[in-house]
């Protein structure tokens, strides 16, 4: 069962990959960093916790903060 776990965070994490926008990709990458964190605590290893809860915050963060819309890049659109 666990190593089931840590399967499906690896398949989340692959799959954000297939994103192409930065917020979309950051947040699935942020959840998949937390079931890594969850696989951590079920074989009980403190690195893989803490790394994916640092990972999971910067991620899921960043995905709020950097990801605000802006306005569009390449000039105006005067006719």
């Amino acid at each position: 069962m666990v190593d089931w776990i840590g399967w499906l965070a690896t398949a989340l994490f692959a799959s954000s990959y297939c994103f192409r926008q930065p917020v979309p990709l950051r947040r699935m990458q942020g959840l998949a960093a937390l079931v890594w964190g969850v696989y951590g605590i079920l074989i009980h290893s403190r690195p893989v916790v803490v790394a994916n809860v640092i990972v999971a915050g910067a991620a899921i963060w960043s995905s709020f903060v950097r990801g605000a819309p802006s306005a569009p890049q390449g000039g105006s659109n005067q006719d």
